[in-house]
């Protein structure tokens, strides 16, 4: 008999749970397994019956783009009860389950691993009784448990991110943009109450996105007198050009002595000392609500697929697991190791061990505090030193969403320091005709959520005769260290001045670059910042494809950006919940164009009404998009009608997503403060970001040793370690 695994949504709903089950259900068929969905949580399992329902391949189709849960979550007081959970278990084996999969919340889990250590007294019990057979209670002894964190606060320790939560950002920041719009007409403040009752991480980093003035963090209670010190920030960022203030606020933020801190205390508190009526808006379950993101969709499939994997090869005497990520990568650990790290942080904040609370939330979360304050106190933390050195920035290559992020923070960050901070208008040919002008504190205000670059970007590598001038205008701008930001172009331009520092002298100053591609084609770094913002605007634009196909039987090739790097593809491919993807690392032969039709024609003649292949837009030079549409078409016979889509250059386009935003002011900061660090001990290094290195810049040589030139790509990519996941999950066994 194979085995069967029952999958359950339990507590709060969470955007992307849909994509998790999908993935359980698909990658468990692969594997020869039956899936029973266990519908409404854990109430499902107790009362049994019809909520305990088997799910085939074509029952999870078309759910990738839904928010919420199909199988239904549901909060089950019986469950807490022994006698509850007794009859959960006599369903179960009834089923013939013993293999459960749990996407939920830290209670979900903590409830799902009591039940696992309680398994055997009630399979006594219930043999007892009479309810199961000694057969049952022979081929039964155990249950496996795998879980996955379902929870948009991302209040789990041993995930980097939770399921949801980037949604959860995407829903916070669109309405801090539209409020700050709204704002800035009328010179007013809003008060913006988030989720999260002991995580301040959606209040943290929807503040960093946002642009926003203040936040209030459940880890980081304000000291006494919190409120004078609100006003006068908020009274500072208006001197300093800002028209609107904005005040994020967690449900959970309370200060030293416990007492809430609410939106409408805030308000009180402004209105008592300016005489200002600030506006409250409490987003609720706004946030939980909407399509998941791009990130979320292939995420959360990844870590089913991997929750499948875990508990399939599950022993009896096999430790439940969560399965969640790391460095953008699926990983695992002992499931009541992070529960009880988890509850931990709850009871450090409880205790007034506010400085463990942070750093339990890992180093990621203590260093965005740091770089917060930083960036929006309006008040330098050294003032601007008589003589102070000079740090210019500029953009190179094609234009990434979050390169105003990009510039904003590194001109607040240098200010900061105490420097000159110069922009370089129009990327390297501004250089060349020495386009620099001296940026203040007020020159960035506003730039968090827009798109496009303000300081100009341009795709070109200087040639030979541009090095002197360049050379000339570093001099005589007297230019002391210098941050490039960009793609390709970026990195070719920076290796070309390494390479001619011995020529010109103007070339040896301290030059760090950090990577901003929608192409995400760069080494060192997994994300470059436009890369997510390119990647939900491929997922949006395929749902809306989808959607235009619903009344017909209709194949769509969308093409994606990307050049020789198969990034877009593929993972667009997974959160859309394509059949195919197409990628320029590996090419289109004819012989898997001939698989390829006979799974499509086969796809519809078995009760498809939608097939979808997405290609990159030099996976070939030969089989291009038009090629393969009228290949399909011809062999279709009839049955279906093919359409293309290329997506095109909306892919730069657009307001750079919450996770742009939040990587771009950790690779600005962090590139300024590797300049600073250069200064102040007088070296001249060339760098590149680097996740693997200390400060998160490594030597530029270094870091390019890891780049394919000809083909424009590193040599190793991560994300084709998800081609495994695409291929389980995109055709079902025994098609052709």
């Amino acid at each position: 008999m194979p085995s069967r695994i029952g999958v359950l949504t339990s507590g709060g709903d969470a955007q992307g749970m849909n994509a998790a089950v999908r993935a359980i259900v698909r990658a468990a068929i692969h594997r020869g397994a039956e899936v029973f969905a266990i519908r409404e949580g854990w109430l499902g399992a107790v009362e049994g019956g019809a909520n305990i329902a088997r799910m085939g391949w074509s029952d999870v189709s078309g759910i990738l783009n839904k928010g919420g849960t199909i199988i239904g979550t549901a909060r089950c007081v019986a469950f807490r009860d022994e006698g509850g959970r007794r009859r959960a278990v006599r369903n179960l084996i009834q089923q013939g389950i013993d293999h459960v999969i749990v996407i939920g919340g830290d209670g979900s889990l903590t409830g799902s691993a009591l039940l696992r250590a309680e398994w055997p007294a009630h399979v006594e019990q219930l043999l007892g009784s009479g309810d199961i057979t000694p057969e049952q209670a022979e081929s039964h002894p155990v249950l496996h448990i795998v879980g996955l964190v379902g929870s948009i606060d991302n209040d789990m320790v041993g995930t980097d991110m939770t399921i949801g939560t980037d949604s959860a950002l995407h829903r916070i920041t669109e309405a801090i943009d539209a409020i700050s719009s709204t704002a800035e007409s009328h010179q007013r403040t809003f008060i913006v109450e988030v989720m999260g009752r002991n995580c301040g991480y959606l209040a943290l980093m929807s503040a960093v996105a946002g642009g926003a003035d203040y936040a209030f963090l459940p880890e980081v209670p304000p000291r006494d007198g919190w409120e004078d010190r609100l006003v006068e920030l908020l009274a500072r960022g208006r001197a300093a050009g800002r028209r609107d203030s904005i005040v994020i606020v967690a449900e959970g933020a309370a200060d030293r002595h416990g007492s809430p801190i609410t939106a409408q205390g805030i308000q009180q508190a402004i209105a008592e000392r300016t005489g200002e009526a600030a506006r409250i808006t409490i987003l609720g379950h706004v946030q939980r609500g909407g399509r998941p993101s791009a990130y979320d969709r292939w995420m959360a499939t990844a870590c089913g697929v991997e929750a499948v994997n875990q508990i399939l090869a599950a022993e009896a005497d096999t430790e439940p697991v969560l399965v969640g990520v790391r460095r953008d990568a699926v990983a695992w650990q002992p499931l009541l190791e992070a529960v009880d790290e988890t509850r931990g942080i709850a009871d450090h904040i409880r205790n007034g061990n506010y400085l463990q609370a942070v750093q339990a939330r890992g180093a990621g979360f203590t260093t965005m505090i740091d770089i917060y304050r930083g960036i929006t106190e309006a008040k330098a933390s050294k003032e601007e030193r008589a003589g102070a050195k000079r740090i210019a920035i500029m953009n190179a290559g094609a234009l990434a969403p979050g390169m105003n992020q990009l510039a904003r923070v590194a001109v607040r960050s240098g200010i900061d320091m105490g420097y000159q901070v110069f922009a370089i208008q129009g990327g390297v040919p501004g250089l060349v005709e020495g386009k620099f002008s001296q940026w203040s504190w007020s020159d960035v205000e506003g730039m968090a959520h827009t798109g496009g670059a303000d300081i100009g970007t341009r795709r070109y590598v200087p040639q030979d005769t541009d090095l002197y001038a360049m050379a000339r205008q570093l001099e005589e701008h007297r230019i002391d260290a210098l941050l490039v930001m960009g793609g390709f172009h970026a990195y070719a331009t920076v290796r070309m001045l390494e390479s001619e520092r011995r020529r010109y002298p103007a070339f040896d100053i301290p030059i760090a670059v950090v990577p901003a591609s929608i192409d995400n084609n760069l080494p060192g770094w997994p994300m470059a910042v436009g890369a997510d913002t390119a990647l939900n605007t491929v997922v949006d634009a395929i749902d809306m494809v989808r959607m235009s196909a619903s009344a017909s039987r209709r194949a769509f090739i969308v093409e994606t950006m990307g050049r020789g790097c198969g990034f877009l593809p593929l993972v667009g491919g997974i959160a859309a919940g394509a059949e195919k993807s197409y990628l320029p690392e590996l090419g289109i032969t004819l012989s898997e164009l001939e698989e390829d039709i006979a799974a499509l024609v086969d796809a519809f003649d078995t009760g498809r009404n939608f097939y979808l292949a997405v290609i990159g837009e030099d996976a070939s030079e030969h089989y291009t998009t038009d090629v393969l549409r009228r290949l399909f078409e011809a062999e279709g016979g009839g049955k279906f009608t093919v359409r293309q889509s290329v997506i095109g250059h909306m892919q730069q386009g657009g307001t750079p997503s919450p996770f742009d935003r939040i990587n771009a002011t950790r690779l600005a900061h962090n590139a300024m403060v590797h300049l600073d660090k250069q200064l102040a001990g007088g070296t001249a290094h060339y760098s590149a970001a680097s996740r693997e290195a200390p400060g998160l810049f490594a030597p530029f040589r270094d870091v390019t040793d890891q780049m394919d030139w000809d083909k424009q790509r590193p040599r190793e990519q991560w994300w084709m370690n998800l081609r495994p996941v695409f291929l389980q999950l995109s055709r079902r066994p025994g098609q052709q």
